[in-house]
């Protein structure tokens, strides 16, 4: 419906008070008793899991059985603040992330977003009131050809076209609103997680190319020194030419490894520093200062993450709550389409004064006032009505889906980081092992080479054994502290 905006206009020649009042039809009483029939409240669906997650190893902690019926009725009552705060316990680390939700623009993106979404609902929020807006306006005109110029001034309050909101599809429409305003806080949220677990995870990285750096240099010094001690045994007829060319040959390698590890590092600094908003020339924490040790300082870095609660914590899950707030603007969104098969009632009314003069334009006896509500019918559209409502309902069931499937993701995502937690521990005993014994390997084909009943060969092999053991300890060591960040950001925080 068009709204139109009425002033009443009184002239000297009939300075009276007009009044427009149309019979309303019956249809009309009738949607004053139905009032807003057409809003339905949101309802949350059924999930689409298994109130558990799989069989956890046993080495993983279980929640209290307590705290697993308490999380079956409440998923709140067992989830801590979704918070980054929750698991960094480095200040350092803390300093790097505080900085990212300041300067990033990523998070300052979703911000904005949240303030112009809340905009919107405000402007739809004040669709609930009258507008009243203060006119003035004046008009010159003849009658006929010998007839004077005549002149009028109108001035007073008017109310345009308000609708009266009978069949709820206003209220539909704020509540559309409100819902994707609330969508829009919860992706800010998930926003912000997210990046906080990218920061951490930038952070491993890097500490992790540390590690693996000084693991280089320190190998690379000892081949270095093997290489000279191959050339002392090749002059006095104790080594062979080919030893001489593999010692050489794996002192290059580990050149090699030591320029992909710097190149590494620079890469994965860069990468931090554009996640943070701005250059990383803070002062790294121990764990990568560039010690073969650096995983257990990082692991003491991050806060373990609690597992064994129910999967219907995952309603929490910011991502999770937004896709639901989308559903619930997809179902108002089909009560306003309901709606528009119903009369449209909307109201029009103005106060004030008109005069052939500015001089009288308030005076006494140029006062007035109109009342005109308008009820509109849809009668024949084409089928947009119907097209509409059609619309909304796929709108709403493509909503339930993504919902649906929302959760489906944020189910598999922690039942990926709940088993890489149990085979990554499994896998780092079994890589302990592993470097022990290429170890003791090298320490035994030492001890046979300055016996005399080994040959230089064999220590060159054990060597670049026990290096590319210790490489791959360091990378199971980090995979570890990284699969508690991703483990984390997939229960949000619990």
């Amino acid at each position: 419906m068009t709204d139109h905006l009425s002033m009443h206009t009184a002239t000297r020649a009939h300075p009276g008070v007009r009044r427009a009042w149309p019979a309303l039809p019956a249809w009309v009483a009738v949607g004053l008793l139905a009032g807003c029939s057409q809003f339905q409240p949101y309802e949350r669906p059924a999930m689409p899991l298994p109130s558990s997650w799989p069989v956890a190893p046993a080495a993983l902690p279980v929640a209290s059985a307590t705290t697993n019926a308490a999380a079956a009725t409440d998923p709140s009552a067992v989830t801590a603040p979704a918070a980054w705060s929750a698991l960094v316990t480095d200040p350092a680390l803390r300093t790097l992330v505080e900085q990212a939700l300041q300067n990033n623009r990523d998070a300052r993106i979703a911000s904005l977003q949240v303030a112009q979404v809340r905009a919107q609902y405000q402007i739809r929020d004040a669709a609930r009131w009258p507008t009243i807006n203060l006119g003035l306006t004046g008009s010159r005109q003849t009658v006929g050809e010998n007839e004077p110029i005549k002149s009028t001034l109108t001035g007073g309050l008017q109310v345009a076209g308000w609708e009266l909101d009978l069949f709820g599809r206003v209220e539909s429409l704020k509540e559309v609103a409100l819902a994707q305003y609330l969508a829009s806080e919860e992706t800010r949220r998930s926003t912000h997680l997210s990046l906080a677990a990218a920061v951490v995870s930038g952070w491993l990285n890097l500490q992790a190319s540390d590690a693996l750096l000084a693991l280089t240099r320190q190998t690379l010094a000892s081949r270095e020194e093997a290489l000279r001690l191959t050339q002392l045994r090749l002059r006095h007829g104790a080594a062979s030419a080919l030893d001489l060319r593999l010692a050489e040959s794996l002192t290059e390698s580990a050149r090699v490894a030591l320029a992909q590890q710097q190149r590494q590092r620079m890469l994965d600094r860069h990468a931090l520093a554009l996640l943070v908003g701005q250059p990383v020339d803070q002062p790294l924490p121990e764990a990568a200062t560039g010690t073969p040790d650096a995983p257990d300082a990082a692991w003491q870095a991050l806060a373990d993450v609690p597992v064994g609660v129910p999967s219907t914590v995952l309603l929490n899950r910011p991502d999770i709550r937004a896709a639901e707030q989308q559903l619930a603007a997809a179902q108002a969104q089909m009560g306003a389409a309901r709606a528009a098969f119903f009369p449209r009632v909307s109201l029009t009314a103005s106060v004030g004064s008109a005069s052939s003069e500015l001089s009288g334009l308030f005076k006494g006896g140029t006062w007035g006032w109109a009342l005109a509500p308008q009820a509109l019918l849809p009668i024949f559209d084409g089928g947009a009505n119907r097209a509409g409502l059609e619309s909304a309902q796929a709108g709403r069931d493509l909503a339930l889906a993504q919902y649906e499937k929302a959760i489906q993701v944020a189910f598999r995502e922690v039942n990926d980081a709940l088993a890489s937690r149990g085979t990554l521990e499994a896998q780092l005993t079994a890589q302990q092992g592993l470097v022990q014994a290429e170890a003791e390997r090298l320490r035994l084909s030492e001890l046979r080479l300055r016996q005399g009943v080994a040959s230089q060969l064999e220590v060159l092999d054990a060597q670049r054994s026990l290096f590319a053991a210790r490489q791959a300890l360091l990378q199971v060591r980090f995979a570890l502290a990284q699969n508690r960040v991703a483990l984390f950001k997939a229960t949000a925080g619990i």
